[in-house]
């Protein structure tokens, strides 16, 4: 059960990657542009682990989830290899543009780290509620009778 650790530095690095990226565009300096860089690379790592150790953990929880439950997970998936391959991309052309000096280049990975940060934060929001709302590895929350009730009702 790594993905809630793993997370938690998942949705801090991009968001402390667009601090520094930001504090880089106020004041462009080289030393600014290696440390926002190397976070963003950081993030980038961060959240492909969060995503692999996210789609392990899942085939525990999947069974034991309800409906919604079940449909939430599949989206909260979906948008962590979403953000995985961007964040990825954003890293790459931020690493490209700090070492060739292209401040534009710079420009255009901060911008899509912004958007990134935004989209981590809303994926934080979903694993909480499958935390919270559905009991996803919450020990003993409902070992499943969730799914008998829902199967009961359906039947």
């Amino acid at each position: 059960m790594l993905h809630p650790a793993v997370a938690h530095f998942a949705v801090a690095l991009p968001i402390i990657s667009l601090v520094l990226g930001l504090a880089y565009l106020y004041k462009p300096s080289e030393l600014m542009s290696k440390v926002s860089s190397r976070f963003m690379v950081f993030a980038a790592i961060f959240i492909i682990i969060a995503f692999f150790t996210g789609k392990e953990d899942a085939q525990d929880v999947y069974i034991l989830l309800t409906g919604e439950g079940k449909k939430l997970l599949l989206q909260h998936k979906e948008l962590g290899l979403y953000l995985s391959f961007a964040m990825g991309i954003a890293a790459v052309v931020k690493f490209i543009g700090c070492f060739k000096k292209m401040f534009k280049v710079e420009l255009f990975a901060i911008i899509l780290v912004a958007i990134i940060a935004g989209g981590v934060v809303y994926q934080g929001k979903m694993g909480g509620e499958l935390t919270y709302n559905y009991g996803a590895h919450v020990k003993d929350y409902s070992d499943g009778m969730d799914c008998l009730i829902e199967a009961a009702e359906f039947d």
